[in-house]
């Protein structure tokens, strides 16, 4: 029973088999009436937004560089037009393993160069402008930060003026002390005492120079804070980003000046030279006492007071050399960029308009590889099928017409060789001779 069913189930599997390819050809042959013309259109649109991506590096709008620019997006067009073309072709054509991965090869190779030729430049036509902005809106952040950085380290040298001031009331308390004589024993206004007044007045004069750099300070801060707001406004304003760059670029001259103003405001140099000088350069009074006893006391006061100048004044470096170990604020320098190098350089946060800008020159990879499946799928389906299973009522009748014809061809033309064969070689005998009827004798 199994032989007898074995011959039908291989022709219906044959059949379906038939059938299927036969199926997938008509897809094929309807999708390729318009695939040249779909393959066309992307190779145009990438050509068009390769040319936007030029023309934003050019620097020159005369005539010439426009030419240059519709000759590049052109030559990019075509290309594009023709390498996907032929691979359309010759992929879903080949069969060997070996030509697929060389042709993958080819296909790989290709799409870098398109990627390399053209998707940055559609990139940069998408969002050029948008990256641009993203640069200057960064380039705002960084001012900011070192805008701030620098306040904070001035304001942090300003605030050395409490340490100064201390220091200062603690030698007038001394010298007030020494004036009603619990400092040394001896009450007035001698040597001890102006000793103690001369180093007062020095902390005071520092106090009062340290005084004078915080309205300067503050109105650097205030005039950087208004040129960023500026600069803020200038990246979300509309109209051209290039005529907003100009402006910006010149924003962001005055805005480094003030920050380096900033960073020559701060007193902790010089409150650390100061507190070197309090200790190293002191003058020393005449000891006034009328006795020895009285100018001996003076003396050890005086070496008391210089050891407490001397802690005083290491204790106010050590509070200078702090601020000046501070982390600087950080230098920020404005670089305009091009749209182009703007969408490379902050590639990540335009990440869809790069997957479109690749899309629009890579897409038709995508059509190369579904119409090689399906030209497998046809070749699976015919193959092992002989040429008369595979033939369709519309060819079978064609091949019956082209048999018909193919036969009244050669009766026409022997036809036309017959009448020649028979004056060539006589008529055949017996063929037309007549036999004369036999007779009796007469009489």
């Amino acid at each position: 029973m199994t032989d007898r069913l074995t011959p039908p189930s291989r022709e219906t599997t044959r059949t379906r088999d038939i059938r299927y390819a036969r199926e997938l050809e008509g897809h094929v042959t309807w999708l390729g009436t318009f695939s040249g013309t779909a393959l066309g259109v992307l190779a145009v649109a990438s050509g068009i937004y390769t040319y936007l991506g030029v023309s934003s590096l050019l620097d020159d709008t005369g005539v010439m560089s426009t030419f240059a620019a519709i000759a590049y997006s052109v030559a990019v067009s075509v290309g594009i037009f023709v390498f996907w073309s032929y691979l359309l072709r010759l992929f879903p054509a080949v069969r060997t393993a070996q030509s697929r991965v060389a042709l993958l090869g080819a296909m790989g190779l290709g799409s870098v160069a398109i990627v390399a030729m053209s998707s940055w430049l559609n990139a940069a036509a998408l969002a050029g402008s948008a990256a641009v902005e993203q640069h200057l809106a960064k380039t705002v952040q960084d001012y900011q930060a070192s805008l701030e950085r620098a306040h904070e380290i001035a304001l942090t040298g300003q605030a050395l003026e409490r340490d100064v001031a201390r220091v200062r009331q603690s030698f007038e308390d001394l010298s007030e002390q020494e004036a009603t004589g619990n400092l040394s024993g001896l009450a007035g206004r001698g040597a001890v005492f102006r000793v103690l007044r001369q180093k007062s007045a020095e902390l005071a004069a520092l106090e009062a120079q340290i005084a004078t750099q915080t309205p300067l300070v503050n109105e650097a801060f205030a005039e950087g804070n208004a040129i960023l707001s500026r600069m803020r406004a200038l990246t979300v304003e509309q109209g051209p980003v290039e005529a907003r760059s100009v402006e910006f670029s010149e924003a962001a001259v005055r805005l480094q000046g003030l920050i380096t103003q900033m960073r020559q405001l701060t007193v902790a140099p010089l409150v650390e030279r100061a507190a070197q000088d309090l200790a190293a350069s002191v003058v020393l009074p005449e000891l006034d006492s009328r006795t020895e006893s009285g100018r001996n006391d003076q003396q050890a006061t005086i070496t008391s007071v210089l050891e407490v100048l001397g802690q005083r004044a290491a204790t106010l470096e050590g509070a200078a050399r702090e601020v000046i170990n501070l982390t600087p604020a950080p230098e920020v320098t404005y670089t305009p960029v091009s749209s182009a190098d703007a969408v490379i350089l902050y590639a990540r946060n335009f990440i869809p308009s790069w997957a479109g800008a690749i899309a629009i020159d890579l897409l038709p990879a995508v059509l190369v590889m579904i119409l090689a499946i399906t030209q497998s799928a046809i070749r699976a389906g015919r193959d092992g099928i002989a040429l008369e299973d595979s033939m369709t009522l519309t060819e079978l009748r064609a091949a019956l017409a082209a048999a018909r014809e193919v036969d009244a061809k050669l009766d026409a033309h022997a036809a036309q060789t017959a009448p020649a064969e028979t004056e060539r070689h006589g008529p055949p005998s017996g063929g037309d001779d007549k036999v004369k009827p036999i007779t009796g004798a007469s009489g």
